[in-house]
C-alpha cells in the first residue's frame, strides 16, 4: 500500500558536498572473488543471531558483539571513511589506516541527526563495527587459508564536550577495509543513497549498483535475492516489503538509478536511464556490446579514481553518436580509459 508521504529521509543537510564511494567487490586480500554474502545486519534493533553463507565451496560467518551485528546504516561511517580516503589518493595524498575527522563532518555528509541523539546513535555505531566478527575461508593454488577480521580495528573519541557530543574521533581501520582502498575497489554511490530510509531500500541499491554496473540488466531470483539482502524474514514476507518499494517507486520515483520490476519468480534490475530510453520508443544504446567482468577490473588500473561505470555510459554514448562499428568492446573500452588517464 503506497502513501502521498515520500518514503525519503528528510535532507537534512542540502548543502553538504561528498564525493561519496564505497567498497565494490571487497574481499579479504588473495580473494579473486567478489563478496557475494551480506556483512550487515537489515535489522533495526540489536542482531544477536551468527549467521552463515556458504557457495561453491566458498563460506562466510557473521557473529555480533555484545551490541549486535553491524548494521546497513552503520555502514555509512565506513562510506565516510572510504570516501576522505579516496578523496585523499585522488589529490594525490598518502592515506593511512588510522584517520582522524570531525564527527559533525560525518553526521552532516551521511545525512545523520547532528543532535545530542545523533551523536549516541554515532557512538552505538562505531561499537558494533568494532565489535562484528567475520570468519572466511580462502581457495588458492590448491589450498584453504582461514581468515578472521572485524569491519574496523579500533575507535576512538579524542574529545568529548560536556553536553556527551563529539568533537574528533579516530578510527583504524580494518586491513580487509583498507586493502579495498588501496586496490581501487571502490564504487560511485548516489548521493539520494543516504535518504533512503529502509535498510532494505539501501541493500537492494547497493546490490544493483554493483551487478548492473557492466550490464545494461540484472535478473536474480526471489529467493536469492533474500539471501543476497540478508533477510531473516520468509520469503513470502520477503516479497511483500520488495512489493512495497517496489510500488513505493512507482508513485515516488525515490529509488535511485535502478528500477525493480517482478517477472514471475524472477526480480529484473535495469538502469532507470535505460528503461526511460525504451519507454520512448527508443533502444538501449549499443547493448549488444557486452564487457567482460575481467574488462572491467583492467579498466580501472587505467582510469584511477574515476567511477568506472559511468566511464562505460560515456563510452557507450560516444560510440553511439560517433556510429563507431566496436569489432572488440573489451579492447575499445580499455583503450577508452587508457586515454582518459586517472581523475584529476
Amino acid at each position: 500500500m503506497t502513501t502521498d508521504r515520500s518514503p525519503l529521509l528528510p535532507d537534512r543537510h542540502p548543502q553538504r558536498d561528498l564525493f561519496v564511494c564505497d567498497i565494490v567487490d571487497a574481499v579479504p586480500k588473495g580473494d579473486m572473488s567478489s563478496m557475494e554474502h551480506p556483512v550487515f545486519s537489515l535489522s533495526t534493533k540489536p542482531d544477536m543471531r551468527p549467521r552463515r553463507y556458504e557457495r561453491g565451496g566458498n563460506w562466510i560467518e557473521v557473529s555480533p558483539s555484545r551490541y549486535g551485528t553491524a548494521t546497513v546504516h552503520d555502514r555509512d561511517v565506513l562510506i565516510y571513511c572510504i570516501s576522505q580516503c579516496m578523496a585523499a589518493l585522488n589529490d594525490g595524498r598518502k592515506v593511512q589506516r588510522t584517520m582522524r575527522f570531525k564527527a559533525y563532518d560525518l553526521l552532516v555528509a551521511t545525512n545523520r541527526q547532528t543532535s545530542g541523539r545523533g551523536y549516541e546513535l554515532l557512538k552505538d555505531a562505531l561499537r558494533r563495527l568494532q565489535g562484528t566478527q567475520i570468519e572466511t575461508n580462502l581457495r588458492q593454488g590448491g589450498k584453504e587459508y582461514f581468515k578472521v577480521f572485524g569491519l574496523i580495528e579500533s575507535a576512538e573519541i579524542v574529545r568529548e564536550t560536556r553536553d556527551g557530543r563529539m568533537l574528533d574521533v579516530e578510527i583504524t581501520l580494518s586491513d580487509w577495509v583498507f586493502d579495498a582502498i588501496e586496490n581501487n575497489h571502490i564504487l560511485t554511490l548516489n548521493r539520494q543513497y543516504f535518504l533512503l530510509r529502509k535498510p532494505l531500500e539501501r541493500r537492494l541499491y547497493e546490490l544493483a549498483r554493483k551487478h548492473c554496473g557492466a550490464q545494461m540488466e540484472w535478473r536474480i531470483g526471489v529467493r536469492n535475492l533474500a539471501e543476497k539482502c540478508g533477510s531473516a524474514s520468509s520469503e513470502k514476507e520477503f516479497r511483500r516489503m520488495l512489493g512495497i518499494i517496489i510500488d513505493d517507486d512507482a508513485q515516488h520515483d525515490h529509488m535511485p538509478d535502478y528500477k525493480f520490476i517482478v517477472d514471475g519468480e524472477n526480480i529484473l534490475v535495469k538502469r532507470k536511464d535505460v528503461v526511460v530510453e525504451i519507454a520512448g520508443g527508443q533502444t538501449e544504446p549499443n547493448s549488444h556490446l557486452r564487457l567482460a567482468v575481467e574488462t572491467i577490473a583492467a579498466a580501472r588500473t587505467y582510469a584511477p579514481g574515476w567511477d568506472i561505470y559511468h566511464l562505460e555510459r560515456e563510452w557507450r554514448a560516444w560510440v553511439t553518436t560517433k556510429g563507431i562499428k566496436v569489432k572488440d568492446p573489451d579492447r575499445h573500452f580499455v583503450s577508452f580509459c587508457r586515454k582518459r588517464g586517472p581523475a584529476s
